[in-house]
């Protein structure tokens, strides 16, 4: 185990965010190198971004030495091995943990990776086609960069597995639900590492417990005793609340008012899931920060309804748990976004929700740190999430077991 390290990736359509976290006797560190791979896009300019030990970096590959395949992702990814050895010279890799956005009804807890495995998380490819897919082509690219290494999958509906059967449960004919058709529940390695972290500061960590991940993907869970008890998002990662460019939770009879009206289900998928959101709100971008810095007035009712919606879902959450004592926001938009957490914070008020202004403004995501008021009933906290660690702690336990 000396001189080892788990490199934990997230594979998407243009990007690969990565980290290398190495091991030490019987626990993972923090990432000593991190980053992403952008520009994967057909006509793109690949580019790695990446920080070592603080320091951030940046490398254009400019010129890619293609296979006989003319495989530009082998290509970058032969770029990426050669960078990492570079930059942590005499580190074994011992393993490769993805995130996996949907395990199905197999696999709640992490699994190394076979033949097997990959057929089964195919057939789940429809349940989230924005991540699905490219998070598995992603497993077969690394598998062929790192082919001596363990590949590990590590889910993001796993956290959720435990939920009450009534939380599981959609009211549809049993013969559909015996096809697996349930609320699975997403973001659980986020989830899991905010629920560590906030164990690790607060001692009301284990009773009432809303946690917010925000950002292009976003939802809240409600846990209790450190164990996911309901959550926003469902059978698949388009419910719950608005996103960056999903709709969240829609009536159903819009998609059969859709229908009828002689759409296809390629023009539903490329709506709900691309088109909608914060892009299809405000006309002009899924990314918050360009809507916050826009003086068109549909960008504020993107933001505003984007808001609203956190506060209505949040609401609904209370009920579930039957009140509240914690609530993190976490995830790019919770975590450097402080109005939105002001505002999400005055619409909670009724509940004993009370934030300190300037603790708030002064909480910028680089760590843990509360921003209750002293007379807040309830604690409220920044957690910075660390999707990456929690999957190269599942790694670690697998491959290194006892």
């Amino acid at each position: 185990m000396n001189k080892s390290a788990i490199l934990s990736v997230n594979s998407g359509s243009s990007t690969i965010k990565f980290a290398l976290y190495p091991l030490r006797d019987s626990h993972v560190d923090a990432a000593s190198m991190s980053g992403i791979v952008e520009g994967l896009e057909p006509g793109g300019q690949p580019c790695i971004r990446f920080d070592v030990d603080g320091v951030r970096q940046q490398f254009v590959l400019t010129e890619l030495e293609l296979d006989a395949n003319g495989d530009a992702f082998a290509a970058v990814l032969k770029a990426l091995r050669e960078l990492i050895g570079q930059h942590s010279a005499g580190i074994r890799i011992a393993g490769v943990a993805h995130r996996i956005v949907h395990g199905g009804a197999r696999y709640a807890a992490s699994v190394l990776i076979d033949e097997d495995t990959m057929t089964y998380l195919r057939t789940l490819n429809m349940l989230a086609p924005l991540h699905q897919p490219h998070n598995l082509d992603g497993v077969l690219a690394f598998q062929k960069a790192y082919p001596e290494v363990p590949q590990i999958a590590c889910f993001d509906t796993g956290f959720h597995a435990q939920m009450p059967v009534t939380e599981r449960t959609i009211a549809l004919p049993q013969s559909l639900r015996d096809e697996g058709i349930c609320r699975y529940g997403f973001h659980g390695l986020s989830y899991r590492y905010v629920a560590g972290r906030l164990r690790q500061n607060s001692e009301k960590a284990d009773q009432r417990v809303l946690m917010a991940h925000l950002g292009n993907g976003a939802s809240v869970c409600a846990m209790k005793e450190g164990r996911s008890v309901a959550t926003t998002m469902g059978f698949s990662a388009l419910d719950g609340l608005m996103m960056g460019t999903r709709c969240g939770a829609l009536d159903p009879g819009v998609i059969l008012h859709l229908l009828q009206a002689g759409w296809n289900a390629k023009q539903l998928e490329k709506t709900l899931y691309k088109e909608s959101g914060l892009l299809g709100v405000s006309g002009i971008s899924a990314d918050m920060r360009t809507l916050r810095s826009s003086d068109q007035a549909q960008a504020q009712a993107a933001i505003d309804l984007f808001t609203y919606r956190v506060i209505r879902e949040a609401g609904a959450l209370t009920a579930c748990l039957n009140g509240v004592d914690v609530f993190a926001f976490t995830g790019g938009i919770g975590e450097h976004d402080a109005i939105l957490r002001q505002q999400v914070g005055a619409g909670l008020e009724y509940l004993g929700v009370r934030i300190d202004r300037d603790k708030n403004l002064a909480a910028r995501g680089d760590e843990i740190c509360a921003i209750h008021a002293s007379d807040s009933r309830v604690e409220i906290w920044v957690v910075p999430t660390d999707e990456g660690r929690i999957a190269a702690m599942d790694a670690f336990a697998l491959l290194f077991p006892g």
